[in-house]
């Protein structure tokens, strides 16, 4: 069990005894939405769909990002945005099938069906674009697949980094879709980043339980804090 308490503008998380402590300084901190796009809901009938996406997850990740837009956190969105010939399409690959997994150059690549391509309705992202301080997209190299809001598979930086430093943004909180793929991936470069970093459990939804609850063991190892609700977070 977690216990919060609060203490000036931080957040002290008591787990096994051991306190942490990350600030909610709103001048320092930044919210990070992970790919709300159709294709990953099945609000939109997406065609890379995650599990638990209806329009009640649609509005409960609108709702939280109103309430902290309203109390002047900057928020910040990422958007898969591929080529029709992207790599990580299994009809990019002769003879191969959606979900199978290949070699690409020494890195192992899983083909999905095609998605969130540039132009289409689907690659739009699902919330008020109105909140958002910018939108960074990701995965339009054709070569190279980007589950990362921070880099690509080939190292190429996105330009999220820079962007967020240069709002003075130290502490992320962050969720959206999916949690065992662009959710951890983007959270754990943050964290490699320099970034302190929150995930909102509630607001985050897995492509399959077993490797969604394995993606948040390996989170929550590395040093990011989970917490299960926006409402949990200092002054809500």
């Amino acid at each position: 069990m977690i216990n919060k308490m609060i203490a000036g503008a931080g957040m002290k998380i008591f787990k096994g005894g051991i306190q942490m402590e990350v600030s909610m300084d709103k001048d320092h901190t930044g919210v990070i939405v992970v790919d709300v796009q159709g294709d990953f809901t099945h609000f939109k009938k997406g065609s890379l769909a995650v599990q638990n996406t209806d329009q009640d997850y649609i509005d409960a990740v609108l709702s939280a990002t109103k309430q902290l837009k309203s109390k002047g956190y900057k928020i910040f969105a990422t958007q898969d945005f591929h080529p029709e010939n992207h790599i990580s399409f299994y009809t990019s690959h002769k003879n191969k099938s959606a979900y199978e997994t290949i070699d690409v150059e020494g890195r192992t690549q899983v083909l999905w069906p095609p998605h969130c391509v540039r132009g289409a309705e689907n690659t739009e992202i699902l919330i008020d674009k109105n909140l958002f301080t910018a939108t960074i997209q990701k995965g339009m190299n054709p070569k190279y697949d980007s589950y990362s809001g921070f880099f690509d598979d080939g190292g190429m930086a996105t330009g999220l980094d820079d962007l967020l430093k240069s709002h003075g943004i130290t502490t992320l909180l962050i969720y959206g879709l999916a949690t065992d793929y662009c959710v951890k991936a983007t959270a754990m470069d943050a964290l490699k980043s320099g970034f302190k970093v929150i995930l909102v459990e509630e607001l985050c939804k897995g492509v399959a339980l077993d490797t969604t609850a394995s993606a948040l063991e390996e989170m929550r190892s590395a040093g990011i804090k989970i917490i299960s609700r926006v409402s949990d977070l200092p002054s809500f």
